[in-house]
């Protein structure tokens, strides 16, 4: 079914897109989303608003998503299934459909263990295909997951998320299957930096049609310096940063190493453009939104379609 998203619209018309990220701030402090949005205007299709990222306390995502929609620009409402059960899911979805937000990411979302409040409960009332199926629902069929008929269904473009690294790594492209069976119609991938299992998840995404029936945005994070590259190696699950990744970044001088990793982001995207099946790039400047601009533009990625 058609929607009214931007990024439908430029994915459809065969050129990469391109979306990037706003955290939400710590605060009831609607200027900090307005600045990190307005840095990205013209050089991004949409803009992803995180929820809770990392189980920390942060402005809700459907506000944040809010503020970002009044400036004119397009959001991504991002929403975990860790916080909610299916009512209040189904409910925001509503809520922000009503704000003229209608392209939706649909996560779990990470425990709460690794975040600021480690004792809280989880919910995970449904998983993040079941999140799929029951966006898709509510759009297509117009019916709530309970039954019941909804009064202008919310036409949410539906997105989720996959991670080509993780172990085991044969299992990876099922996974994905089953998101797409589920009814996603896009993909933002977890951050590339080891590109040759990137290309190899590719060919297996090839092999079984899943491009023609998906949008796969890779997922694309600028390394700020050696510290980050380790730290990403080492701590981050279903992270896969190669050693001579590291080593790279470790050889230049410290205050040219965040230079080095825009080099890295430039590169990877440039030669990622190449790769049959990917259809955009999700740039995850992680309190970095001002580099995004210079990551586009160096990357070969404007002008940025007009639809």
């Amino acid at each position: 079914m058609k929607t009214n998203s931007k990024l439908e619209k430029v994915l459809k018309t065969g050129s990469l897109a391109v979306t990037s990220e706003c955290g939400p701030p710590r605060g009831a402090v609607p200027d900090k989303i307005r600045k990190k949005a307005e840095m990205l205007r013209g050089y991004v299709d949409a803009i992803n608003v995180t929820d809770n990222q990392t189980a920390v306390v942060r402005m809700s995502s459907m506000a944040a998503c809010i503020f970002i929609k009044q400036l004119g620009l397009s959001p991504i409402l991002q929403m975990v299934t860790r916080d909610r059960n299916r009512l209040a899911m189904q409910s925001d979805i509503l809520g922000a459909y009503s704000h003229g937000i209608d392209t939706i990411l649909c996560l779990s979302g990470d425990h709460p263990q690794f975040g600021d409040h480690p004792m809280a409960a989880n919910v995970y009332d449904i998983d993040s295909v079941q999140f799929v199926q029951m966006v898709k629902k509510m759009r297509d069929e117009g019916k709530f997951q309970g039954g019941d008929d909804i009064e202008n269904p919310p036409r949410m473009f539906i997105g989720a998320a996959a991670n080509p690294f993780a172990d085991p790594f044969e299992l990876r492209v099922l996974r994905l299957a089953k998101k797409v069976q589920a009814g996603a119609d896009f993909i933002q991938t977890q951050c590339v930096y080891n590109l040759d299992k990137f290309e190899r998840w590719m060919a297996q995404v090839r092999e079984r049609g899943l491009d023609k029936q998906v949008y796969i945005l890779a997922g694309i994070t600028p390394l700020k310096s050696a510290g980050m590259a380790k730290y990403m190696k080492n701590r981050v699950p279903g992270m896969d940063v190669p050693d001579e990744l590291v080593n790279r970044i470790s050889g230049v001088p410290k205050e040219k190493q965040a230079e080095e990793g825009l080099k890295i982001a430039i590169e990877s995207i440039q030669r990622l453009k190449g790769v049959a099946g990917v259809s955009g790039f999700h740039i995850m400047a992680i309190e970095w939104e001002e580099k995004v601009p210079q990551i586009v533009e160096q990357a070969g990625l404007l002008p940025r379609p007009e639809v």
